[in-house]
């Protein structure tokens, strides 16, 4: 896949600008200052022009990732049967293999799953969801920190009980883009830690991403794993975004080509409950401002609040959804707060987008409301999690629980069947 694999050239390490976007083909204009330095005549000159051709087609340049802004235009991704989760393996593994554009683009297009019948799959698309939060992949394991191996862990237990990452965006618009008979589940970083993305140098001094980091274990997975997208959002604050500032170019295009999502954690990682309306605008506004200096036409539309936050003045409170600084707008789509457990489906009547709770990715001091704490609850059955008939377009349900549907609801089909 897409860059875990490739190595980046020591002498690109400082190059932070836009044309870090587009890769060099330069070996065709080499080629003709070459033969013209030699000499050649005429007929040399015109062997060294097809030549040039030739080998611009195959030069490598720059392995920085293409652009991919609008997923909205990617041609969706064909299933082959209901529930079947090799669908999104099929789609990638017919991509041409020397091409990390088409790599990256797949992971932005949309998979399309056939549904199943609802009683098959046990379906319950009202069921709850978890979104996880990390902060620190690094050593030791502590509060806030998951070891690298222990991250490796947890996407095995999640991947062998049946969930499947979605993007935040995707789950606070009730878009979900799952298998039948799977769990969707979405990953969020807080703060922009560099071992959050980290970029080293091997043994033969070229640039990799660090493969015990949090983008390269995700990514890793998911070569092993397609049908386990590496979709996850990191909230990130002002001044440099993961660290290493040669590299904040490459790394937040190489996010958003790649299906992950760049969130606001607020510039300064602010406490929110004394902050005035001009002040939580500036905050929020100034990471847009960010985005916009490396990434085209790229919206921050989620925000997770520091120290699950909120401000205390009504008359400040609008401003966390929506906002203007210095003629950038942003419109928050998600709000998250710290939390303890699964929040609701969003086609749930008490789903409300901008109040997501999270639940705490780890093993640490969770007071009984971690992660595995939960996944126990689900298979216990004292918790109901979302299962999908694996079509996005409806609203697979057992028929005693369509009270509990959202009446806002257009453009669905609701499916209801007599549970056992």
């Amino acid at each position: 896949m897409i860059g875990l694999s490739g190595r980046f050239r020591k002498d690109n390490q400082n190059t932070v600008n836009k044309e870090q976007k587009t890769p060099r083909r330069k070996s065709g204009l080499l080629v003709l200052i070459s033969l013209l330095i030699l000499g050649l005549g005429i007929s040399g000159l015109f062997m060294a022009c097809s030549d040039a051709s030739d080998t611009s087609s195959g030069a490598t340049g720059n392995p920085m990732p293409p652009l991919v802004t609008d997923e909205g235009t990617a041609t969706p991704v064909e299933g082959t049967n209901a529930g079947d989760e090799d669908v999104s393996e099929a789609s990638e593994t017919s991509l041409p293999a020397d091409s990390e554009e088409a790599a990256g683009q797949s992971l932005q297009q949309v998979p399309v799953y056939e549904a199943a019948d609802p009683a098959s799959v046990e379906a319950d698309e009202l069921g709850q969801i978890m979104v996880l939060m990390y902060h620190h992949i690094r050593e030791p394991e502590a509060e806030w920190s998951r070891t690298p191996d222990h991250f490796r862990k947890d996407l095995k237990v999640l991947y062998e009980q049946g969930f499947r990452p979605i993007r935040l965006i995707d789950y606070a618009r009730g878009q979900i883009h799952v298998p039948a008979g799977t769990t969707p589940v979405v990953f969020t970083f807080d703060d922009g830690n560099e071992n959050n993305f980290r970029m080293i140098e091997d043994e033969a001094e070229e640039w990799i991403i660090d493969p015990d980091c949090a983008v390269g274990i995700l990514m890793a997975f998911h070569e092993e794993h397609p049908e386990f997208r590496p979709h996850a959002t990191f909230f990130i604050n002002g001044g440099t975004p993961f660290g290493q500032p040669d590299w904040v170019d490459f790394k937040l295009n190489y996010l958003v080509t790649n299906g992950m999502d760049i969130g606001n954690h607020t510039e300064t990682h602010l406490h929110l409950g004394d902050a005035s309306a001009e002040q939580l605008q500036q905050e929020l506004g100034r990471i847009q401002q960010l985005m916009n200096r490396y990434v085209d036409d790229y919206p921050v539309n989620t925000f997770a609040l520091p120290f699950g936050s909120r401000p205390s003045s009504d008359s400040v409170a609008p401003y966390v959804e929506r906002g203007t600084y210095q003629e950038v707008t942003y419109v928050n789509e998600a709000v998250l707060e710290v939390g303890w457990d699964p929040y609701h489906s969003p086609y749930h009547r008490d789903f409300n987008p901008h109040k997501i709770r999270r639940v705490r990715a780890s093993e640490t001091k969770v007071d009984g409301v971690g992660m595995y704490d939960w996944l126990a609850s689900f298979e216990s059955g004292s918790r109901r999690r979302f299962i999908s008939d694996g079509d996005p377009n409806t609203i697979a349900i057992p028929e005693s629980r369509a009270e509990l549907l959202r009446e806002d609801l257009e453009g669905y089909e609701i499916r209801l069947y007599e549970a056992p």
